[in-house]
């Protein structure tokens, strides 16, 4: 059998079957939807495409999928609080459903939906993204070590 993820949105848990681990997390402020543009966490059959930050220290920042060099501490968090921080580690998802999250206007790739860490853990549990799927940065250095690429993530 192998490992897979469900994402509950309306209970903002991630769960993964083998080894069995449950987290909470935040998906999007906006609810569900696939449309690129819309900000809302993507729904259906995805895979995990690729796994960026092994190795860099918990807290490192990301910008464009690339490690910035810098690590989020208070005095940076706390000059840029209205910052939609991507951290620790990514678990980029492409979809796998044609027309739903694959393709065209609702293509889960292209919409740079992520699984990643953030600065605002209080938050965690309630839908504030503005499209990723949101956990505690050390959630998700243990989820980045217990999943492969290819990976299947569903949606719902």
């Amino acid at each position: 059998m192998t490992s897979h993820i469900q994402i509950d949105v309306a209970r903002q848990v991630l769960h993964l079957n083998i080894p069995s681990r449950s987290y909470r997390i935040s998906t999007a402020a906006n609810g569900i939807g696939c449309i690129s543009g819309s900000y809302r966490t993507p729904t259906g059959k995805h895979r995990i495409k690729l796994k960026i930050g092994h190795d860099c220290p918990s807290g490192t920042i990301f910008s464009r999928r690339r490690p910035t060099g810098e690590v989020l501490g208070p005095e940076l968090h706390s000059r840029s609080l209205d910052r939609d921080w991507i951290l620790t580690r990514i678990l980029w998802l492409d979809g796998l459903e044609d027309g739903i999250n694959r393709r065209g206007k609702v293509d889960t790739l292209r919409r740079y939906i992520y699984i990643h860490g953030t600065a605002n853990e209080d938050l965690i549990g309630n839908p504030v993204s503005r499209g990723c799927i949101r956990m505690r940065n050390e959630d998700i250095l243990e989820l980045f070590e217990l999943v492969t690429v290819g990976t299947v993530v569903q949606i719902s």
